[in-house]
């Protein structure tokens, strides 16, 4: 489904990102893991066209790279930064909104899916999206996402700053989405929850991928972890 490969990034001229090479297959949850400034959210930029880079992101046979973040949104990509990215202004509903897939197009996922898998959020759906709780925030950019019917969506630090309960609740939703057939590429400092939802774990270190493998054998392997994970 999705196959990066020699993929380079830089910032100005700072070379971040240095030959990094994966893929993430269909219905799978993929881990990428590491310390802060390893590369990882620099690497779900360069697939989203966000950052200057070279190589090979193929999506479906298709070239990705080059062409604007909203192209690569329309054929399937789906992406949650860090920061959230809500619109406060706009209520709950509103948010859900513009996300939504184009009219004359059939998605999976309904306003009334969302509300579902995330009651909170059909409580306070009139409600500004600028006073929601972080963690109800995160609810709704994943949901509003999901809006877009990707086929593969980018989680960047979903469950950064939430309370313990909350991430619980974000671990379920994750596999829920891979239950409906949709891919995750999710990017996490917490292993626990990491390790317990995904296929595969990558491990990135300098800007490379220094591991892959499944979460048993990530486990089994100290030396990855003491070397490129642990504090």
């Amino acid at each position: 489904m999705l196959k990066v490969e020699n993929l380079h990034a830089f910032y100005g001229k700072s070379h971040v990102l240095h030959g990094v090479h994966f893929d993430v297959q269909p219905g799978e949850i993929v881990a990428l893991l590491g310390r802060n400034g390893s590369g990882r959210s620099t690497t779900a930029k360069a697939i989203m066209g966000m950052v200057d880079c070279t190589g090979t992101v193929d999506w479906k046979g298709q070239q990705a790279l080059g062409r604007k973040p909203y192209e690569i949104a329309h054929l399937g990509i789906g992406y949650v930064p860090e920061n959230r990215d809500i619109f406060p202004k706009l209520t709950v509903h509103q948010n859900l909104m513009l996300g939504q897939k184009r009219a004359n197009q059939k998605a999976r996922w309904s306003f009334d899916d969302m509300y579902e898998m995330f009651p909170r959020l059909k409580e306070r759906q009139h409600t500004e999206a600028g006073v929601l709780s972080g963690g109800e925030q995160q609810m709704l950019t994943l949901c509003r996402t999901l809006m877009g019917d990707p086929d593969l969506i980018i989680i960047d630090e979903p469950t950064e700053g939430l309370a313990p309960k909350i991430v619980e609740l974000v671990a379920e939703y994750l596999k829920k989405l891979k239950d409906r057939g949709v891919s995750v590429l999710l990017i996490e400092q917490k292993l626990t929850i990491a390790m317990a939802i995904s296929d595969r774990a990558l491990v990135m270190g300098h800007g490379s991928i220094v591991f892959q493998g499944t979460p048993e054998s990530l486990r089994a392997d100290a030396y990855t972890r003491k070397e490129w994970l642990e504090v």
